[in-house]
């Protein structure tokens, strides 16, 4: 089969795996097409919770006319025993005469060790097909099992100057509904919202997906030292049905910690900075160990700062409304000390869309 041909099944397992973003954590969202004579024979996508695996789905769906079929795997099979079988083991059981990946699995469980066990049972294997689409998909994945933390994408919807509220601290509405309902999409597709402490105890927000017809819920996180959280927020009333986690300082008062934790949210310690606010490294880390691959951060301005500066953002999304709000506004981001313009964070430009009378622009770190 012609690359072209690879390339284009291979895209087909990409867009299906896509559909689990958000949901499979801390598994990656993986997806397989069964493929033979150009016919799709089987399709599977990784299921919520992560699992059932997209290739025991997708095998499931072809049954025994995957026998001598080709499969399009967008990350390597596993070959460890975890929860569910190998799925190298159940290509291989399966017959197929061919596999095709998109990229290996850095997970030192895997690293290798599935493509080698089917090329062991006389599979053909090729590697690397719409490797760069793959990597996208999956940097979640990839970042937390190689740099220990999940990816974070930062969100900023501002004024045409770079205000997200007025001198009064009015926000809302800034952006319009078409924007909200880009960043409900955001949501749903990532494991986490995450904001900062003045943006809970001053908007009440709410950080669940709405709107979409989508049942599944994101994590909630928030970053408070000392929990000093409003006790009647609206995220304290609905922590027992949506999650929520709260990462604290070592100074948070057990009090705190147990009121939250008996309204249902999950109380994270972590360790503070030289300046006595949470190391948020650290708090990247946390998220890491605790499954999290995909984190959407939502504000405020000292947060976005403290990122950008601790170099904790992989993908910038910025949403810019066609009014000007002076510079007794809010900015979107708190100071950086930064002196010189090499001093800056630099992201590249990825995309720029319309989202109804406002203007969105994506850029990436890589």
């Amino acid at each position: 089969m012609g690359e072209g041909q690879d390339a284009r099944w291979m895209r087909l397992a990409l867009a299906l795996g896509a559909r689990g973003l958000g949901r499979v954590w801390p598994n990656p969202a993986v997806g397989c097409v069964i493929v033979r004579d150009g016919r799709v024979l089987g399709r599977g996508w990784t299921q919520d919770g992560g699992r059932p695996h997209a290739e025991t789905m997708a095998l499931a769906q072809a049954g025994e006319q995957a026998r001598g079929a080709t499969a399009y795997v967008s990350l390597e099979p596993c070959s460890h025993h975890g929860k569910t079988p190998p799925c190298a083991d159940a290509l291989i059981a399966a017959g197929v005469a061919r596999v095709v990946v998109g990229l290996g699995d850095p997970d030192p469980r895997v690293a290798g060790s599935g493509l080698a066990a089917l090329r062991a049972a006389g599979i053909a294997v090729t590697e690397g097909v719409c490797a760069p689409e793959a990597r996208r998909t999956h940097r979640g994945f990839l970042s937390r099992v190689t740099q220990g933390r999940p990816m974070l994408t930062l969100k900023l919807a501002t004024s045409a100057d770079g205000r997200i509220a007025t001198a009064s601290g009015e926000s809302q509405w800034i952006t319009g509904p078409s924007a909200r309902a880009w960043v409900h999409g955001m949501r749903a597709c990532h494991d986490a919202v995450l904001v900062g402490a003045g943006t809970a105890r001053a908007d009440d927000p709410s950080l669940t997906v709405r709107g979409l017809g989508i049942a599944h819920q994101p994590v909630r996180i928030v970053l408070s030292r000392r929990l000093d959280l409003p006790r009647g927020s609206a995220l304290m009333q609905t922590a027992d049905r949506v999650p929520v986690w709260l990462c604290h300082g070592p100074d948070a008062p057990l009090a705190a910690c147990k009121v939250w934790q008996d309204a249902g949210a999950r109380v994270i310690p972590v360790a503070t900075g030289p300046g006595g606010q949470l190391d948020l490294a650290a708090v990247m880390r946390a998220l890491g160990d605790a499954g999290l691959t995909r984190v959407f951060c939502e504000g405020g301005g000292m947060l976005a700062a403290g990122l950008l500066a601790a170099d904790l953002v992989d993908d910038l999304a910025v949403i810019t409304a066609g009014m000007v709000l002076g510079a007794e506004g809010t900015p979107a981001v708190g100071a950086m000390g930064i002196a010189a313009l090499a001093e800056a964070p630099r992201f590249a430009l990825a995309e720029t869309r319309v989202l109804g009378g406002d203007a969105l622009s994506l850029w990436s770190r890589g």
